[in-house]
């Protein structure tokens, strides 16, 4: 079983507009609302490739018993603990002319000492019977920045792999914990390692794969960082590839990272080589993008874009 976890959940709202215009009565074409946060946008994907998932993290009101409520539709177990609070919402506004997104992201509630505790004890439970546990976003309110290094600890000595997908300071206090796995991109590499990474240096590639390294070297065994468009770079104990991605009509780039996370998470819990696993996450995250529904891709669409992704081992 794969364990996500995803302590600020949400509902995901995503509207679809013409001529967005900031002050004015915008009428929206199309509307719709799935379960969100990063990390269930990891479950979402992993379950529609075939994954045995259960997803974890705070909810709390009517907005989190519909959050939960909608994960059967996506044949993801509910593992979630549940708080009086209301859930938050997030709003992705579509603009099909302008061919922009413009996102509003909700706080969301405040966890106290005790829902902490309760989380915790649930947590193990969870991870008696899961092979990989994936972390990703933001956390509550109430939460420090040791919140994902608290469960990475109770995750490694239950034996678990960990991964690990966030950012600022929790990205840099929960490395210290040693998780299996990291995601950056160039901006978080550079923050973690304190590398100059400029996009337009003739030397790029391997300023990146040198600060992966770094991290890579003090424990972390998948180091991938991703460079959007130009793929993703991976250092691990059997070296360093590049997947090179083809081109694709992106309608919607949210949660293409999570996807990514996603494709991973599969191939640690299926044994894939590493090339393999990289292969399958790259084609899982184009695929994504393909689609204007958040945290879902088409298996034709994946199966078409695996075979046309190279891997190169630098």
């Amino acid at each position: 079983m794969i364990l996500t976890v995803t302590l600020n959940a949400a509902i995901d709202k995503r509207y679809v507009v013409e001529n967005f215009e900031e002050g004015e009565v915008n009428r929206v074409l199309e509307c719709e609302y799935v379960p969100g946060g990063k990390g269930l946008n990891v479950s979402k994907p992993l379950a529609l490739a075939g994954a045995d998932v259960t997803a974890t993290g705070f909810v709390g009101g009517y907005a989190g018993e519909y959050i939960c409520s909608r994960l059967k539709d996506y044949k993801v177990k509910d593992g979630f603990y549940r708080v009086e609070a209301e859930s938050r919402s997030c709003i992705n506004i579509w603009d099909s002319v302008k061919k922009k997104q413009t996102e509003f992201l909700e706080p969301g509630f405040t966890i106290d000492e005790k829902d902490w505790k309760g989380f915790e004890e649930k947590f193990k439970e969870l991870c008696k019977d899961a092979d990989i546990v994936t972390m990703s976003g933001s956390v509550p309110k109430g939460l420090d920045s040791s919140a994902y290094k608290k469960l990475i600890e109770i995750g490694k000595g239950m034996g678990k792999k960990m991964i690990l997908d966030t950012s600022g300071k929790l990205l840099k206090e929960s490395v210290e914990a040693i998780p299996y796995m990291i995601k950056p991109n160039i901006d978080e590499i550079a923050m973690l390692t304190g590398s100059d990474i400029k996009i337009d240096d003739p030397d790029f590639f391997n300023v990146v794969i040198k600060a992966a390294k770094k991290v890579q070297e003090k424990g972390v065994a998948i180091v991938a960082v991703s460079l959007g468009a130009d793929g993703s770079v991976m250092v691990c104990d059997d070296g360093v590839f590049r997947a090179i991605v083809p081109r694709v009509d992106a309608v919607n780039t949210v949660g293409c990272g999570d996807s990514m996370i996603a494709g991973f998470a599969l191939g640690l819990s299926e044994g894939f080589s590493p090339e393999e696993t990289l292969k399958k996450a790259s084609a899982i995250s184009a695929a994504s993008a393909m689609t204007e529904v958040t945290g879902y891709f088409r298996m034709e669409d994946m199966k078409d874009l695996i075979d046309k992704i190279r891997i190169e081992k630098i």
